[in-house]
């Protein structure tokens, strides 16, 4: 799906598309990205795809569709496919209490409302289960939200960052630390697809790299795709940014120091540790579009996918007790089983249909999928934190604005 077709044949005004161009290129001649991808396929072939800019601004290096990128939460629907594919032999059940794999997680405590130390908790009324983690109900955070809790993250290392240790290694100082409310009671952004990828390795007895390698990226033909980068990839990775005060750009992490390194890499993050390409991911997202088949390969029964993406929350994200940080409108947006759901694209704000889904990244990367106008988008650059410009809400714009058909 790499040689672009007649947009106007799928669906697409010419003119408009050349709006998503222009926009790209505004970011990047102004300074404020060093690079970036937007592709649209639509009906399984594309639409339009535009790679513009440099992986690394001091070297001067071309940015391309095969620029290997940090795609960081972009990670969450892969491990969310590979839990499923267990779920479809009947190896678990989504009610299930996931101390019954992890028995690091019994006993857990709640902090208490009014907490001022972590000392301030109860133990928790109700158990941690499976569906709660791919939810994010469960009371678990993230080092990034600025609370008594997420300073605890930050300062015991707990976010499965590629070299905090191994995967249980990193567990086990959870296990140390209060929920931030009561299981299955509000939805918060955190650790908690990480722990399905661990639920992954015990429930198949693989490790995680193995499991997506055998029973996703080889099927998918995703060949860039992985948790660390081989020296002889190392010349393809984008470096990473983030913006100065006055929207320029300070480097982050470029193809020399990276922590992504063969053999550097620890901690296989199921919520945010793949490295990938254009190229791959626009796989594993048609395979999404396809009710999990691409090419001759199905990957997931049709209803698996639909329950994947159907809302699993009983209103919107806004109604389950405002959470901090979401990496899509609060309003008008649900949340299946590791991707958003869309409820009410007027409500929330934004361009799009009831329907469609997907999920982004911390490098302000974002891939989503319509069904309804059978189309994947996906954005990708490496810009942190993916909050500072607001490039999701505009890139749906422009791709709705460009549909005529």
């Amino acid at each position: 799906m790499q040689v672009v077709n007649d947009p106007q044949k799928l669906g697409f005004c010419p003119k408009r598309l050349q709006r998503i161009t222009d926009w790209m290129h505004r970011y990047i001649d102004s300074g404020k990205l060093a690079g970036a991808t937007t592709v649209i396929a639509r009906k399984g072939q594309l639409a339009y795809t535009n790679s513009i800019g440099k992986k690394d601004i001091d070297t001067n290096q071309d940015w391309d569709f095969e620029t290997i990128l940090r795609f960081y939460s972009m990670t969450k629907p892969i491990t969310s496919v590979a839990m499923m594919q267990l779920y479809e032999q009947g190896l678990f059940h989504l009610d299930d209490p996931v101390e019954e794999y992890l028995p690091e997680l019994k006993n857990m405590n709640v902090l208490l409302p009014d907490a001022i130390s972590l000392n301030d908790c109860v133990p928790a009324k109700n158990k941690v289960t499976i569906h709660d983690l791919f939810l994010h109900t469960a009371g678990f955070t993230y080092g990034f939200n600025n609370d008594l809790l997420s300073d605890a993250y930050i300062e015991r290392k707990t976010d499965f960052d590629p070299t905090h240790g191994t995967n249980r290694e990193v567990l086990k100082r959870v296990a140390n630390l209060p929920l931030q409310f009561e299981p299955g009671t509000k939805w918060n952004y955190g650790i908690n697809t990480d722990i399905l990828g661990i639920l992954v390795e015990v429930i198949s007895g693989k490790t995680l790299d193995r499991y997506f390698e055998e029973n996703i990226f080889q099927p998918l033909g995703m060949t860039d795709t992985a948790f660390d980068i081989s020296p002889s990839k190392q010349d393809r990775l984008a470096s990473l940014y983030v913006p100065t005060s006055e929207n320029g750009l300070q480097l982050y992490e470029n193809a020399i120091n990276t922590e992504y390194l063969e053999g550097n890499v620890k901690c296989l993050s199921g919520g945010g540790g793949l490295l990938s390409t254009a190229s791959d991911y626009l796989k594993f997202a048609d395979m999404m579009r396809q009710k999990g088949q691409f090419k001759n390969e199905r990957i997931l029964g049709p209803r698996t996918v639909d329950q994947i993406t159907a809302n699993h929350l009983p209103g919107d994200l806004a109604s389950m007790g405002q959470p901090v940080f979401s990496e899509v409108s609060f309003k008008g947006v649900g949340f299946g089983l590791g991707v958003w759901s869309m409820l009410n694209p007027n409500l929330a704000g934004l361009s799009g249909n009831i329907g469609d889904y997907g999920w982004g990244g911390a490098a302000s990367t974002v891939f989503w999928v319509d069904p309804k106008e059978d189309m994947i988008v996906m954005f990708l650059t490496q810009l942190l934190p993916s909050s500072h410009y607001p490039l999701r809400k505009e890139l749906r714009a422009l791709t709705y604005q460009s549909l005529i058909d």
